[in-house]
């Protein structure tokens, strides 16, 4: 059964993230898999020939998904195959690994393989790459500080330093040269499942910001 949790995304500035992060670390944790509080993410998003996956988020359709890859910290021994979805303002995430060679054969178009993988999440790309025509489209790089706090189970993420590849699929490569987008803009995500304690709810409490369904895959897909 897919779970799927509550989620708030509002787009900030540098200022709004000191005054956030500040606040978090009094009452939150940071997240144990974040060396020194933060890692470095590089994603590569998948789409069709009609761009379904960003018109649909750019229309705010009620029930969408995509697919991305994504490796932490320029680290290649950990690659994620990851699908995300929307539905009714909630969101779910089903995930799983492949090894660099599973990743170098899936984007050199190599795909045989992935029916036989045992993976569900593998087959179903396999099946809309195939039926659809799904190929990578761009990579997107940021910098997380992640923190969580355990009632609720909630999670809350800055993301900055966003940058994007500029239409290069060369995911692979950690030493691929990606560009800032103008502007600096962040990103303060919350996740959660059933409520949202009222102290992180402070926490994140922003004058004159609102919700907004900002997208780094639709901002970095304007330059490819």
């Amino acid at each position: 059964m897919t779970q799927y949790r509550h989620e708030w995304k509002h787009q900030i500035d540098p200022s709004d993230c000191a005054a956030v992060r500040q606040r978090l670390r009094a009452i939150a944790c940071a997240d144990a898999h974040a060396e020194g509080g933060q890692y470095l993410v590089r994603s590569l998003y998948f789409d069709d020939s009609f761009d379904t996956a960003l018109r649909e988020k750019l229309d705010g359709v009620n029930r969408r998904e995509k697919f991305r890859l994504r490796y932490y910290n320029g680290d290649l021994s950990l690659i994620h195959l990851e699908k995300k979805s929307k539905w009714n303002g909630l969101g779910s995430k089903f995930s799983a690994s492949l090894s660099l060679q599973e990743a170098g054969q899936l984007l050199s178009g190599r795909l045989d393989w992935m029916m036989d993988s045992g993976r569900p999440l593998v087959q179903e790309l396999y099946h809309k790459m195939k039926s659809r025509g799904l190929r990578p489209r761009t990579i997107v790089d940021y910098t997380r500080e992640p923190f969580v706090y355990p009632p609720g189970n909630v999670r809350v993420t800055l993301d900055y330093n966003i940058r994007t590849g500029l239409g290069s699929t060369d995911f692979l490569n950690p030493g691929r040269i990606t560009i800032p987008l103008p502007g600096a803009p962040a990103v303060l995500e919350v996740k959660w499942d059933q409520f949202l304690p009222a102290v992180i709810q402070d926490a994140v409490q922003l004058r004159g910001r609102q919700a907004a369904a900002f997208s780094k895959y639709a901002a970095c897909r304007v330059y490819g």
